[in-house]
């Protein structure tokens, strides 16, 4: 593909298949991502119908949580071992789609992560082959970048071999003819009119347009024979133009003895040889949006120590292996200064881990029993043993790289501006909308007060209440049930009884039958939906709760309110000052929350905000952000939990903290790493950023035609005399392609906002 005609041609196509649902294709990456139904179209169908626009294509994904590894066989001798092989790997669980390459000796297996991995493939096949057959990871340096790599070599080499017959012809006709003694050669006659500077420019120029120029020829007569017109195509009108008619004025100059002959050979010798220029440097320049993508796969190590642990737990044996052979479940050791292998858990060991590469947080992570890592960081003092969890596709990595490719193909609004040729951009993100807990708040809340109604003992009211509320995501359960700790005697392992009937009232508790005893935690609205009775100096407690931004917690046993908590989650550090910005930015800032009125007024006071929406259930929240469209604003919702997903969803841009569960991250369209609010603020000036760079590209692209066509066209030749050469015209378009992309490319340059450092706000 050239330019976005040849990137619509090919989207209207997939766009008219039946079954296809929706189809992108991009330009810069040179990929197309089609959702169609399996039932009505298959990829192979895709494939003709790119084909038939006049491109090529290949299947790089299916799409799904699949991944792919490559094997290199060594010692099968015959098909009917390669057939047993395939048959035997087939019979596997969770093996998608086998390829062999007999004549590469590879085999490719599409396979699920969860269900099976390399290190099994291998077992299988060497068995299979009865010894013999050896298999190990196919070495790197295939795929997309590779032949990246290739185009941009095979152009660097046309474009120095066009110069080497384009400079000649230059010469010949604009700079020679004004140095006498060559001038005379030049200019001496072959034949009739026809003059020896004629011929040298036909000689140099021929390669330069059929041999050199060949890729053009065959670009349009693809896109011809399919009723499209691409750029190869006014590439070979213009040069043909030039081309043809010197050669015409060069045999009638031969034929005539009064016909002086002008020739143009160095316009399209020229024109071809800047046309590969900015298509070098175009195709350079583009490499660099894939650098991102790289660097990521390039984060996880090459080896890494496999451990064998017997019943007991203990380590029985160590193995060094290829990194790409991890499977789940496997037990990884990770010394001091080096990556961690895949996402996981830590079994045993306790360490601090470097997370920058993927959070940006440069401050090292301490991680000890029990505590999630993820793969691609750097352990960087103890000794560390992982449980994989999460390998291949289903890593953290793995889903960044395709948040990375799916953005680099998604067409932002204002794209599309760009190809309808419309007059409308974007609205910027001027209202955001936070979540309270874990939000605006730290998001490890903690029990600070415990008033008993009756004369339940404190023993057994926690672990009634921590029965229940085990059960539960919410982080104020997790709290509850954390505290409750303290009255077991077993801290690490606590055997807490049955919960039975278990039901979690999303945004306002929990209900659950504990020992025969009907169990309700929850706010106030809860209880009060609950038809049971709150006493007045349950009231009080409450208000007094709340009055300290802490929320408030009731707890029903047998429909009879026994107690009330207290629970402290302290402001997030900085949270006022972003807030602050916010406001200097001209972005309104609200509170929505599932809390309480009074604990969510008393945050809201502490932050700077002054809109407040609390006690809302996740269906509340979403139809509010719709309210707040309604009215004219372009909404952001920023939240963690599961309740806020209908609300991430809901708004026009939806920020996940990163810290949150794994449905609000997928709900949402931006994720904050680093669980920090001031990212709120990044996301918005890099968005603001970009949008300025698009008006800047449109303004570098529009530049070159506003100012060339009417010259080209001839509008100054009247007054002025003033004409624009076609060679001229080609760099011109070559340099507006050019510019385009190296003015995107800055914006690896962006750093944050100064203001967050005004502010006080460290910036790390």
């Amino acid at each position: 593909m050239t330019c976005t005609s040849c990137s619509s041609t090919i989207e209207s196509a997939l766009k008219s298949i039946p079954g296809v649902q929706k189809a992108r294709v991009a330009l810069a990456t040179e990929e197309a991502e089609v959702h169609y139904s399996p039932k009505s179209v298959s990829y192979n169908k895709l494939l003709e119908a790119i084909e038939n626009t006049g491109f090529e294509g290949i299947l790089i994904s299916t799409g799904e949580d699949i991944s792919k590894i490559e094997l290199k066989l060594d010692g099968v001798d015959n098909d009917h071992e390669t057939r047993m092989i395939e048959k035997s790997l087939q019979e596997l669980p969770g093996v998608q789609e086998i390829v062999t390459y007999p004549e590469l000796n590879k085999i490719s297996i599409s396979y699920k992560p969860d269900m099976t991995g390399p290190r099994t493939f291998i077992s299988v096949i060497e068995s299979t082959g009865s010894g013999r057959v050896k298999a190990r990871i196919y070495p790197k340096g295939g795929g997309r970048e590779a032949s990246r790599k290739k185009e941009i070599k095979q152009y660097y080499r046309f474009f120095l071999w066009s110069l080497v017959f384009t400079i000649p012809v230059f010469l010949t006709s604009m700079v020679f003819m004004y140095i006498p003694g060559i001038r005379h050669v030049l200019d001496a006659k072959v034949v009739n009119m026809l003059t020896v500077g004629m011929v040298v420019r036909l000689e140099l120029s021929t390669p330069v347009q059929f041999i050199i120029g060949r890729r053009f020829y065959i670009g349009s007569y693809k896109a011809l024979r399919h009723g499209s017109a691409n750029m190869d195509v006014l590439i070979v009108l213009g040069t043909n133009a030039a081309y043809f008619y010197s050669v015409y004025s060069l045999l009638r100059s031969a034929y005539s003895k009064d016909f002086k002959g002008t020739d143009f050979f160095e316009t399209s010798s020229m024109l071809i040889s800047f046309i590969l220029l900015g298509k070098y440097l175009e195709i350079l320049a583009k490499g660099k949006t894939s650098e991102a993508i790289a660097k990521l796969m390039d984060l996880t190590p090459a080896t890494v120590i496999l451990l064998t642990l017997d019943s007991e737990g203990n380590v029985v044996s160590e193995q060094e292996i290829d990194g790409r052979l991890v499977q789940k479940n496997d037990v990884i050791k990770v010394i001091p200064g080096a990556k961690v292998a895949s996402d996981g858990y830590v079994l045993w060991g306790e360490s601090h881990v470097n997370e920058s590469m993927i959070t940006g947080e440069a401050r090292p992570v301490a991680k000890r029993k029990g505590d999630t890592v993820i793969g691609g960081t750097v352990n960087e003092n103890g000794v560390l043993h992982i449980r994989a969890t999460r390998v291949g596709s289903e890593s953290v990595l793995s889903q960044i790289v395709r948040l990375v490719e799916s953005a680099q193909m998604a067409k932002a609004p204002v794209q599309k501006f760009a190809d309808r040729v419309s007059k409308y951009f974007v609205p910027m993100v001027n209202c955001i909308v936070f979540d309270k807990t874990g939000t605006l708040t730290v998001g490890k809340p903690v029990v600070v007060n415990t008033r008993l109604l009756t004369n339940i003992a404190l023993q057994d009211f926690y672990i009634l209440i921590a029965a229940t509320e085990v059960n539960s995501e919410h982080p104020l359960a997790k709290a509850i049930v954390e505290y409750a700790k303290n009255f077991v005697e077993d801290k690490e392992n606590p055997a807490w009884p049955e919960a039975r009937d278990f039901i979690s009232i999303t945004g306002h508790g929990v209900k659950a039958v504990v020992q025969n005893r009907e169990i309700i935690v929850g706010n106030k609205s809860l209880i009060l939906d609950q038809n049971i009775a709150i006493p007045s100096d349950a009231e009080d407690i409450l208000a007094k709760a709340e009055g300290m931004a802490h929320t408030g917690i009731l707890v029903s046993i047998d429909r009879e309110l026994v107690g009330v908590l207290a629970i402290s989650d302290p402001l997030k550090p900085g949270a006022r000052e972003v807030i602050s910005i916010l406001k200097s930015m001209n972005i309104r800032s609200i509170v929505m929350t599932g809390d309480n009125w009074g604990t969510a007024n008393s945050i809201a006071k502490e932050a700077g905000i002054e809109t407040v929406i609390a006690e809302a259930k996740p269906e509340d929240k979403a139809e509010k952000v719709r309210d707040f469209q309604g009215s004219g604003y372009t909404v952001a919702m920023v939240g963690d939990g599961i309740n806020d997903s209908p609300a991430l969803v809901a708004a026009d841009v939806g920020m996940a903290i990163g810290a949150g569960t794994d449905i609000a991250i997928e709900a949402a369209d931006i994720v904050l790493m680093k669980n920090n609010l001031e990212d709120v603020i990044t996301a918005i000036d890099l968005s603001r950023k970009t949008f300025s760079r698009i008006r800047l590209n449109y303004i570098w692209a529009l530049g070159y035609n506003l100012l060339g066509i009417p010259i080209a066209a001839g509008a100054l030749y009247p007054f002025t005399g003033l004409r624009l050469p076609p060679w001229i015209a080609g760099a011109a378009m070559a340099a507006s392609s050019v510019s385009v992309v190296c003015s995107s490319l800055l914006l690896k340059y962006y750093r944050v906002p100064r203001k967050l450092e005004m502010h006080g706000i460290k910036i790390e």
